[in-house]
């Protein structure tokens, strides 16, 4: 958009400074030119906050922080800077300069400026502390509310970037420069240098901070040039400091009372994954090179069409909206979806500035939004705020945040997503991966940092079949690996001692038609059945563990469980729970590196791990001994179904069919077991998976979801009862089940644990996927065990009814397998 068309957008309309102008006399006088009222007046408008030293606040109309802007003013009127920043340095001095920008206004001020300037290395001060990273200097901000500004850059060499080379700092106004001068004064003892050249979008200081800029300038024997967009001052009358908070206190009090209860349930937030270019920091905080600049130009229209698929069609007004100092990314991918939709795209971001709302066109904050901190940040918590947002008339709000701040506050209710959905009806979420410098990566796995090299959750429709906000799968995608093996084989080389079972995959068993009906029938049969178990656990979860849970599943098996879970905390409180999927490997342990990035992007203490059903217990005490590396996780695993007494939350203790358990990953959105490999699976990289995108025709992962959520409402009293009842039980784990398994193994003569796979789902799967021996079943058992027996006649396994068995069933793998154990046709034989 061209600086007359902007104009022309501005032009006959209330000035959003009149207001305040009118209230406290304060004025905007433009640089001595006839225009320059009339220029300030387009550049700025006025509000007042609630800060002890300063009541007025000047808003900028093309900064894109309080006041949503078309993206690309905003980052043309940084990128013009910078072209003036080049024609005052000359084309020599401009390659050689470094710019730094003011946190949190001006991070993607900064960046346009140095796009504007050329190849140059940028850098941004922050508030937001880095485990391991050593700070290169640091200055207060005297006017702020939070005055603290950090410099990290990862190259420490960065700001001593040659002893001639210019230094550009950039901040969006200047009203005093006491900033300035902190700033100088601070890394000119570090750093000295000839020349300093300050840019901002508005110059507003008196002549008496002129003078003492120049004088300072003389003092420390350096020259100090300004480029500005406007200038001019802001004149003040006597009094306006006590007026202005009066004002203040008397408004807040009556939009306090305004805004009791006037929000309401909005539409539920999706995400979408950029797909961001690998090894592009977020921002600047810790240095952004013209190659990170480069490749991330490349990236751009990908990424925005990948927005603009997720919108659809239907959403003629958009908000890009950032967080805090996260400004260029979101900015840039403004610029993009510009380019990439003719729908309305404007650009703005959140901030911890607490300014006064007055909904009246001669004032600049019309509307404000309020909600809690999502990123942990170094002060602790503290409310944020999102303005001129609400009422905008926004079809689609596009909530772009770094991995560090996705959190569950990010998603819990009165936080930013649900604030946004009240307002809108389409919120996208997109999150773009946290940079930390990997050698100054946490050394321990409960900092919130993010580990070096720890890629985002893989989410669907890219991995899996699920929806992208139903869970994320903290995976490394091995689709294109040949992982499969016969299951003789497989069964043969585990038992010898020659592989683990999680070095290989099966092959995936295809269903027959008679077995798809039985699934769908035992479905029809249980879903109500499943619903009230997936109600019990979820409501004992956010009854006794935290009431804001992180569901960490297990894969696979318990991902279709913490899926259900997610939706009935959704159904019944309104809750957007996190859902990720993790590994965990039976004698090898879960996934550190996952563990790292939960603990990275969560509280520990949050996290719930979700698994489908016990058997003997066997990962119950895998996950114990694993998590005592780690502090914080609570190891107790919340299941469906129990039969096993192995834990104290579950939705039932009954051995009943859990469908999910008949199927593979046609039932749990298209994923294989999980593989861990030393040639695949690096020290740095997530367990693998597979995602067997050609059995989508088979799928019924989605099926099996709905069928189960749409007995949710018919099941709360039994719930509500039922958990009441648990409450106040004794849950404590019996072991029924290991003592059992201990019993079976020796009276069959197995003499290994691992070889009996107790109850319905564990038997279903020793039929599917290795070498069965034998099934033992429950005298009488009825409907549940229709599958069991059609996969065992299928197979040729013979089913042993006995007495008092503590499952409905128990599957025994061939002990001391060998392929010349049974047929040729692979059929297992009766004991010999």
């Amino acid at each position: 958009m061209s600086e007359r068309a902007a104009r022309k957008e501005t032009a006959n309309v209330v000035w959003s400074g009149s207001w305040v102008a009118e209230r406290l006399g304060v004025e905007l006088v433009g640089n001595g030119k006839p225009e320059g009222d009339g220029e300030l007046r387009e550049l700025l408008g006025l509000a007042l906050r609630r800060n002890p030293k300063r009541a007025h606040l000047l808003v900028s109309n093309v900064l894109g922080k309080h006041v949503p802007q078309r993206p690309s003013v905003v980052y043309g009127a940084g990128f013009e800077l910078g072209l003036s920043v080049r024609a005052l340095l000359g084309e020599a001095e401009a390659r050689r300069a470094v710019v730094l920008g003011y946190a949190e206004t001006a991070t993607g001020l900064g960046h346009a400026v140095a796009d504007g300037l050329g190849v140059v290395p940028y850098l941004h001060s922050t508030r937001r502390p880095v485990e391991g990273v050593a700070r290169a200097g640091g200055f207060e901000e005297s006017h702020s509310h939070a005055t603290s500004h950090l410099l990290l850059p990862e190259d420490p060499a960065l700001l001593a970037r040659g002893s001639g080379a210019p230094l550009v700092l950039v901040d969006d106004e200047f009203s005093t420069g006491n900033t300035v001068l902190n700033t100088i004064r601070a890394l000119h003892e570090l750093y000295p240098r000839d020349r300093y050249v300050i840019v901002a979008l508005v110059d507003m200081r008196s002549a008496a901070d002129r003078e003492r800029l120049t004088g300072f300038a003389a003092e420390i024997g350096a020259r100090v040039d300004l480029v500005a967009r406007g200038t001019g001052t802001v004149r003040l009358p006597d009094g306006v400091l006590e007026k202005g908070q009066a004002l203040v206190a008397a408004h807040e009090s009556e939009r306090e009372h305004a805004r009791a209860g006037a929000a309401g349930p909005g539409s539920p937030c999706t995400r979408v994954e950029l797909e961001w270019p690998a090894g592009v920091p977020d921002g600047g905080r810790h240095g952004f090179t013209s190659a990170h600049r480069e490749t991330l130009e490349s990236a751009l229209p990908a990424m925005a069409a990948r927005i603009a698929g997720a919108l659809g069609g239907e959403a003629r007004r958009i908000l890009v909206l950032g967080f805090e100092e996260l400004m260029y990314a979101p900015l840039r991918l403004g610029t993009a979806l510009e380019e990439h939709t003719d729908a309305e795209v404007r650009y703005s971001t959140t901030t911890r500035s607490p300014v006064l709302a007055v909904n009246d066109p001669g004032y600049a904050i019309r509307s404000r939004l309020v909600f809690p901190a999502h990123d942990n940040p170094a002060d602790g918590p503290g409310v944020r705020y999102a303005y001129n947002v609400a009422d905008a008339g926004f079809d689609a709000v596009v909530v772009v945040v770094d991995s560090a701040a996705d959190t569950p506050e990010l998603h819990a209710p009165g936080g930013l997503l649900a604030e946004l959905a009240a307002h809108t009806s389409h919120v996208l979420l997109a999150v773009v991966p946290s940079y930390v410098p990997p050698s100054s990566a946490p050394s321990t796995a409960s900092e919130r940092q993010e580990p070096p090299m720890l890629s985002e959750p893989l989410r669907g429709p890219a991995f899996s079949s699920y929806a992208p906000e139903e869970v994320g799968w903290l995976l490394q995608d091995l689709s294109d690996t040949e992982l499969e093996a016969p299951t003789e084989e497989r069964e043969e080389a585990i038992q010898s001692g020659g592989a683990h079972y999680a070095e290989s995959l099966p092959v995936e068993y295809q269903p027959s038609a008679e077995y798809q009906d039985l699934f769908k029938a035992a479905l029809d049969l249980s879903a109500a059945r499943i619903a009230r178990a997936v109600g019990t656990v979820t409501e004992t979860v956010l009854a006794e563990r935290t009431p804001r849970p992180v569901l960490v599943s297990l894969a696979r098996a318990g991902t279709p469980v913490g899926v259900l879970m997610r939706r009935w905390a959704q159904h019944r409180h309104g809750l957007d729970l996190p859902h990720y999927a993790v590994s965990i490997v039976r004698g090898r342990g879960i996934d550190a590196n996952a563990l790292r990035w939960l603990a990275a992007h969560h509280d520990p203490a949050d996290v719930v791990f979700v698994d489908g059903w016990t058997g003997k217990g066997a990962i119950t005490r895998e996950l114990a001994a694993a998590l005592e590396e780690f502090d914080g996780f609570d190891p107790e695993i919340a299941v469906l179904a129990d039969p096993g007494g192995c834990v104290r939350t579950y939705g039932t203790r009954e051995d009943f069919l859990i469908p999910s358990a008949c199927l593979n990953s046609t039932v749990s959105g298209l994923i294989s077991r999980t593989v861990l490999r030393s040639d695949l699976v690096g020290p740095h990289d997530f367990h693998g998976a597979k995602f067997y995108r050609e059995l989508a025709e088979a799928d019924v992962s989605g099926d099996f979801l709905d069928i189960v959520a749409a007995h949710f409402d018919q099941v709360v009293e039994a719930v509500d009862a039922e958990v009441k009842e648990l409450l106040t039980a004794d849950r404590a784990p019996t072991w029924e089940g290991w003592a059992a398994v201990e019993r079976i193994s020796e009276d069959y003569g197995i003499h290994d644990v691992n070889l009996v796979k107790p109850g319905v789902g564990e038997t279903t799967r020793v039929l599917l996927r290795r070498v069965p021996w034998k099934i033992l079943a429950k005298r009488g058992a009825g409907a549940d065990l229709e599958h069991i027996r059609l996969l065992a006649e299928q197979r040729g396994v013979p089913v042993e009814e006995v007495d008092g068995l503590p499952y409905t069933c128990v599957g025994l793998i061939h002990p001391k397998y060998t392929r010349g154990a049974t047929g040729a046709d692979g059929k297992a034989v009766a004991s010999q």
